[in-house]
């Protein structure tokens, strides 16, 4: 059966955000007194939500993980936003998606006022019927729940159409939860 409607991932999969995204996590671990000199060290926090990433990599609680994605905001929405490049390719390959009728769509965890803002930024969101990001308040933040939502809004009835491609766990498993 031939696809029809193709969810793409944003962060390591249509760009790679690794500069921005690290050196804002690096600037919220030292808002919170924690140095942290490597920044591969926290390329782990690229793709999951990063509430359960401060929890499970800095023991933090809900509060200071909150407040930690308030610091990463402070620095990501001035210069980690646009600390990102596109991955060669990408743009000939939605090219040719659209020209051929493919709805093409992101289900993104990233808020999507920051997806947004990147795909404007890279000339890239005309090729979108459907960009679907978390919401700063911290709410539809699993990619689970994030596919669901395109799947009810586009009003989807054959799952066999739909494909998800990412490059981390979380678009297996939020795939799967939606029985793609």
């Amino acid at each position: 059966m031939k696809y029809k409607y193709i969810l793409f991932d944003l962060d390591g999969t249509l760009t790679d955000p690794k500069v921005g995204i690290t050196k804002a996590v690096q600037y919220a671990l030292e808002k919170n007194n924690i140095k942290e000199d490597s920044l591969s060290t926290l390329e782990k926090f690229i793709g999951p939500p990063l509430k359960d990433s401060f929890i499970e990599f800095y023991s933090f609680d809900e509060k200071k993980s909150l407040d930690s994605i308030q610091y990463f905001r402070e620095y990501f929405k001035e210069k980690g936003i646009f600390e990102n490049q596109i991955y060669l390719g990408i743009e000939d390959l939605l090219k040719r998606l659209k020209h051929n009728d493919y709805k093409i769509i992101v289900a993104t965890s990233k808020p999507l006022v920051f997806a947004k803002t990147i795909l404007k930024h890279f000339k890239m969101i005309e090729y979108f019927d459907l960009i679907v990001g978390s919401n700063l308040d911290g709410t539809l933040v699993d990619k689970g729940e994030i596919i669901s939502y395109v799947i009810d809004y586009l009003k989807i009835k054959n799952l066999k159409e739909v494909i998800m491609i990412g490059d981390r766990k979380y678009d297996v498993i939020g795939a799967k939860k939606n029985n793609i």
